[in-house]
């Protein structure tokens, strides 16, 4: 059966379950504890399964008293320890063929779920994914990366577009040198040459304040 295996949809909401279990275990742990919580939203029923397959809550949601005294374990070491005995005690067919299925890649466990179950190549990535989640909290390898959605990571590209945007539509006037490429290019003789647009439309005090304002910064400047 393709479901003999259970799978979360995301490695990173389970992990955190798993991390609130170690701070507080509630008696019961069913779908709408997860709801209360705020993990796994719209995924509750794949995180009970798999807490149901590890064997930490029975099918009721009950919490199983022996793996309450090993959640309740504050040392990291000791922890890691006892819960790798729960994984193995689980995935007894997988330890059976392989002594070393904590490090194994994720093609040889892929292939395993789906030789086994007879799942489809997603559903087997799934199940490879959630032993790899449980490898890491076992301690037995590197905890998956989660990444998170992007929440606000749209605007903040749009943002450094927007400054990339602006500081090229603001390029030096051309012909004038800029203090840097001054500095840079000492005893280098250099011609200016200024072409003015005068507004066809503009009466003699627009043109007055306009060369006024040439020779004032420019000419003088």
């Amino acid at each position: 059966m393709a479901d003999k295996h259970p799978y979360v949809t995301s490695h990173g909401p389970f992990i955190q379950v798993i991390n609130h279990l170690r701070n507080s275990f509630p008696a019961t742990v069913n779908a709408d504890t997860l709801k209360k919580l705020g993990y796994a939203k719209k995924n509750e029923s794949y995180v009970i399964n798999t807490l149901r397959f590890i064997g930490i809550i029975d099918e009721a949601g009950n919490k199983i008293d022996k793996a309450g005294k090993i959640f309740s374990s504050h040392d990291d070491n000791t922890f890691q320890k006892e819960f790798s005995g729960i994984i193995e005690k689980a995935y007894t067919e997988l330890f059976s063929l392989h002594k070393d299925a904590w490090s194994l890649d994720m093609d040889s466990l892929i292939t395993f779920f789906r030789q086994t179950d007879q799942s489809s190549s997603l559903v087997g990535k799934k199940q490879a994914n959630t032993f790899k989640a449980l490898a890491g909290l076992s301690g037995h390898a590197e905890l998956p990366e989660h990444k998170p959605k992007k929440v606000g990571g749209t605007a903040k590209k749009t943002e450094q577009k927007a400054v990339s945007v602006k500081q090229e539509a603001a390029p030096p006037v051309s012909g004038i040198p800029n203090e840097q490429t001054s500095n840079s290019k000492n005893q280098i003789g250099l011609t200016v040459r200024i072409e003015i647009n005068l507004p066809a439309e503009g009466d003699q005090a627009t043109y007055d304040r306009i060369f006024k304002s040439i020779r004032e910064n420019l000419l003088n400047g």
